[in-house]
């Protein structure tokens, strides 16, 4: 990622390729959302359409963004505080909820279990729910920090803080990843949830 920012022109001169293949390829990469464009003003004469990859994009290449949250984490827990650090986690929930909070009001427990999934899958989880025998079950299928809640199950605190938040009461049971589960589970009962939300 020499030139981060570059025109057809400049990438076919780059690859070795006609401008038409790497126009091609842009196009399939914009159409993915893994590339964006915008005009450049250069001088004289009418903007031109300089390419970039979008954070989508970004994701594509290696990282160690792994192992920098890792040692972020232990140095927080190293030198703050229990309580400390897990009112961090309990801030970073409650300000992702801060875009939602208008969407909030007069919503069914059913509209609430909606927003709740919508909310985690916008943080990179996949989540389901089910309502079965009086008991309400959130799964997530996929944890966007599965390997730093194996470390850290403080992590873990910001889903449920979501949870308990958006439905308006905290879960009942918890399974959790991060206690070498395979999905986290948080069940709920429905007639409670019900009645909170009247």
């Amino acid at each position: 990622m020499a030139h981060p920012r570059s025109t057809i022109n400049e990438l076919a001169e780059e690859l070795g390729i006609n401008a038409i293949s790497v126009r091609h390829h842009l196009q399939n990469l914009q159409a993915e959302a893994l590339v964006a464009a915008e005009e450049e003003r250069h001088g004289v004469g009418r903007p031109r359409l300089v390419y970039y990859l979008t954070e989508a994009g970004l994701e594509k290449f290696p990282t160690r963004y792994f192992r920098l949250t890792n040692r972020l984490i232990e140095r927080m827990k190293e030198t703050l505080p229990s309580t400390m650090v897990a009112q961090i986690f309990t801030e970073m929930a409650d300000s992702i909820l801060s875009n939602y909070e208008e969407e909030l009001t007069g919503l069914s427990p059913e509209e609430r279990l909606e927003l709740v999934k919508t909310l985690l899958e916008d943080e990179g989880y996949s989540v389901d729910w089910e309502e079965k025998d009086g008991k309400v079950t959130i799964r997530g299928i996929i944890c966007p920090y599965y390997q730093i809640g194996q470390a850290h199950p403080e992590v873990c605190s910001v889903d449920q803080t979501l949870i308990s938040r958006i439905l308006g009461i905290a879960p009942e049971n918890i399974q959790r990843v991060a206690d070498g589960e395979y999905h986290c589970r948080y069940e709920i009962s429905k007639e409670k949830l019900e009645e909170l939300n009247k």
